[in-house]
């Protein structure tokens, strides 16, 4: 099984925090007082506070921009037809295939004689091998010259691998926020219209016809009867 990759939750802070006890120690070791070390500890930790509190600043505001948190709300036909007017900005002549049957791919764009093969993941966890599989294969079915994967999350281990080995671009969280960010904010589509738009469908339970909802788990989100405990019915996301 593919280890996932374990990221640091906040990198520049425990840097700055870092650095700011070597200020201290070494302050504390050339003037042997614990007081000189304290006053440079505690200017250098405001300094350090100052900037930890500014980049996360920025980094709301980037995302909020880029409306990434409305997009983690959306469904997948929502997040398919999102993608599509995201393209069609760029450029990109855009056919978003049939919800059913639609052989591996989501979307089919065109650009300058490029024919591409989207497949289309809002996820609420990492995005594994058969979206690439899926992907790699709908190329000779629609005759495309290269696939695309584009989710609102990341991918796992194995997921890169193969798509690395099968010259399947993936694009992750962070890169299609940079790419809306990078658009002009007249022409980039609004995730709320595009979910007002195509409102979810309500989703009834085969076994006691109640109303699913969604729901969190430990391993990501699933639809469960609104009757549980009664009716323990589940379905994937």
């Amino acid at each position: 099984m593919a280890k996932r990759r374990r990221r640091s939750k906040d990198p520049l802070g425990e840097l700055l925090s870092g650095v700011t006890l070597l200020i201290f120690l070494t302050s504390y070791y050339y003037t042997n007082s614990f007081v000189t070390g304290a006053v440079a500890f505690g200017i250098f930790g405001a300094i350090a506070l100052g900037i930890v509190l500014a980049v996360k600043i920025k980094r709301e505001e980037r995302l909020m921009k880029s409306g990434i948190s409305d997009i983690d709300k959306m469904d997948g036909r929502q997040f398919e037809h999102y993608l599509g007017l995201l393209f069609k900005s760029q450029g990109y002549k855009v056919e978003v295939t049939r919800a059913a049957g639609d052989y591996g791919a989501d979307l089919v764009i065109h650009k300058e004689g490029k024919r591409i093969v989207v497949q289309a993941k809002r996820y609420s966890k990492n995005v594994g091998i058969e979206a690439v599989q899926q992907a790699q294969a709908s190329i000779a079915h629609y005759k495309a010259h290269e696939a695309w994967v584009v989710s609102n999350r990341d991918y796992t281990d194995a997921a890169r691998n193969l798509a690395s080995s099968n010259s399947v671009r993936l694009i992750n969280r962070e890169m299609l926020i940079e790419m809306i960010l990078q658009m002009n904010p007249k022409s980039k589509p609004n995730p709320k219209q595009v979910m007002a738009q195509l409102p979810q469908k309500e989703l009834h339970c085969e076994r006691c016809g109640g109303k699913m909802v969604l729901r969190k788990g430990a391993k990501g989100e699933f639809y469960g009867c609104s009757s549980y405990p009664k009716c323990r019915n589940t379905k994937a996301v």
